[in-house]
């Protein structure tokens, strides 16, 4: 066996799989839970901050980069606090939010649709930014949410390593649960800069994914309409 494939085979990735470029230019994504390991959460915040300091100081190294440098020398810190603390906080269970249900007093009954809710998330093949705009709509089931909530649950979920659909899925499951209505839809429209920025190169197309149940996937109507909202055809 080749070294490669020896070193490969250790970290226990299965050689008869599909080549790494070829995974991550075809956009798959494996489940629809964000892949965890058990032990993800047993190390603090701080100290995953000092590990991938250390680690991405490395690999600044070996791009030939200057670390005595005053505008590079602060950078390793940086990056591994955003990636703790900001652009991967959704990883971590306990920034999870908790919105607060209201008794739906008003009795409506028609859909409430949140639109054009701005969101940055990462790519899970290249951890290269997808950025866009998330629309969440439901029927109230007897509860309604604030609607500042819904926004909080869009964030959370996009602040960690994703792949556009399981994102998608995701933000609707969560919002069905959290509402126990099945009326629920979810389209995001986002640009990857996996697509933009490397690979291809097209800066100007965007990937929309949508997430339909209840009357939504049922009815025709209903969803025509929330589509309509967004002045989006059919």
């Amino acid at each position: 066996m080749k070294p490669k494939e020896t070193m490969l085979n250790t970290m226990g990735i299965n050689l008869g799989q599909a080549p790494f470029d070829e995974i991550g230019d075809e956009h798959v994504g494996t489940s629809l839970q964000t892949p965890l390991r058990d032990d993800a959460f047993k190390m603090d915040d701080e100290l995953k901050v000092e590990l991938i300091e250390k680690h991405f100081k490395e690999i600044m190294h070996i791009l030939g980069l200057d670390l005595s440098d005053d505008s590079l020398r602060g950078t390793p810190h940086r990056v591994a606090k955003m990636y703790v603390k900001e652009v991967f906080a959704g990883l971590n269970p306990k920034n999870k939010p908790e919105p607060k249900l209201f008794e739906n007093k008003y009795k409506y009954k028609e859909m409430l649709v949140e639109k054009d809710i701005t969101f940055f998330s990462h790519c899970e093949h290249h951890f290269v930014p997808i950025y866009g705009k998330a629309h969440v709509a439901y029927i109230s089931n007897g509860n309604v949410i604030g609607l500042s909530k819904i926004n909080r649950v869009v964030q959370y979920f996009s602040k960690r390593p994703q792949v556009q659909e399981r994102l998608t899925m995701q933000i609707g499951n969560e919002i069905r649960e959290i509402l126990g209505t099945e009326d629920v839809a979810v389209i995001l429209d986002a640009y990857h800069m996996c697509v933009s920025s490397r690979g291809i190169n097209d800066t100007n197309s965007s990937t929309v994914t949508s997430f339909y149940s209840g009357k939504f996937e049922t009815d025709e109507q209903s969803r025509n309409e929330f589509l309509k909202y967004l002045s989006l055809k059919k």
